[in-house]
């Protein structure tokens, strides 16, 4: 029988926000992968993906896992999926040789749509929007490695020299996927190592400005992991030192002019890999999820608060809620773990 794990929140009486109920459901995997990607379609629909050339699809909530290991990629490690729909997703490899595939039929079959054989070569993650894509990746040949689809992953073109140049030692984390947002014109990027900062465009990439974040920086396991906005203006970094997880200073900070100045959070969770929205609309919750656990923000990132469950890599929640009253999302982790998410408003 399954796991499940009830994890009630308090909240100060000032708080005016409802506390919303989180239940945590172990899955049924059988996978032994260390799985790092994750992407939810709906409440019944989500891809996840991982070590060993393996994706992991569940078309109904969760209830069970498919498995398979795409031919040809069994020594590439899928740090990042995302679903396009049911049927469809895009797989994207870290480390060298850099590949890209994508299935429109539920992972029977794989195309290779994109490959870059070449030394230093290190995706970190990708995102969608409107059907156009955008991977990123550590500095080669001097600029950060970019990718641009405009089909829907089905073709892929190496951008040069569009984003600001990475500094000496600045670099990206292919810890959860998730330290790119792409939401139609906007982008934000976040970056770690010896400089963390956040890259931003509002112009879908024609132009762009930088920003430094609070986080802790300076070594190669600190800075920025996962970036999320809930609006133009109003995001959330966390990160921290995935060499500290138990380090709680410089491991989240906040924005409300679009990432042109960032804050530290006044409390902050320990070292986290990945943040997510939870999609309830207004007022805005966030959750933000790593190895060391998992934490809850009610005010768009100006504070966290500690959620009791084992930790995690990677976190997304479906953009629809299931019945309309409760948001369900997944998240992934070492040894095949692969847990259900439901969060009552």
């Amino acid at each position: 029988m399954m796991r499940l794990l009830l994890c009630p929140l308090l909240l100060c009486a000032s708080c005016l926000a409802p506390v919303p109920r989180v239940t945590f459901e172990a899955q049924d995997t059988r996978s032994t992968a260390s799985l790092r990607g994750v992407s939810a379609v709906s409440p019944e629909v989500c891809w996840a993906s991982g070590s060993g050339g393996t994706f992991l699809r569940t078309i109904d909530g969760g209830g069970s896992w498919a498995a398979g290991v795409v031919p040809g990629a069994e020594e590439l490690d899928f740090r990042d999926v995302e679903a396009l729909d049911a049927n469809s997703a895009v797989l994207m490899s870290a480390g060298r040789p850099a590949r890209l595939y994508r299935t429109t039929d539920g992972g029977l079959t794989w195309d290779l749509v994109y490959e870059l054989d070449q030394e230093g070569v290190f995706l970190d993650a990708m995102d969608f929007s409107n059907g156009h894509g955008l991977a990123w990746g550590d500095p080669l040949d001097g600029f950060f490695l970019t990718l641009e689809s405009a089909d829907n992953g089905q073709t892929w073109t190496r951008v040069g020299g569009g984003l600001p140049l990475p500094r000496t030692g600045e670099a990206g984390f292919a810890a959860s996927g998730t330290n790119v947002r792409h939401d139609g014109e906007h982008i934000w990027i976040g970056t770690g190592g010896a400089a963390a900062r956040v890259l931003a465009s509002s112009d879908g990439g024609s132009s762009w400005r930088s920003a430094p974040v609070p986080l802790q920086q300076g070594a190669p396991s600190q800075g920025t992991f996962s970036v999320t906005f809930v609006d133009e203006l109003r995001g959330v970094v966390v990160g921290g030192d995935y060499a500290r997880p138990d380090a709680t200073h410089g491991t989240a900070a906040y924005t409300n002019d679009g990432g042109r100045t960032w804050r530290l959070s006044a409390e902050q969770p320990g070292y986290r890999s990945c943040v997510a929205e939870i999609p309830f609309g207004q007022p805005s919750w966030l959750m933000a999820i790593g190895k060391g656990g998992s934490s809850l923000s009610r005010n768009t990132g100006a504070n966290w608060e500690p959620l009791q469950v084992p930790g995690h890599y990677a976190l997304d929640f479906s953009p629809t809620r299931w019945y309309g009253d409760r948001a369900v999302g997944w998240a992934v982790g070492a040894g095949g773990s692969i847990v259900r998410v439901e969060v009552w408003q």
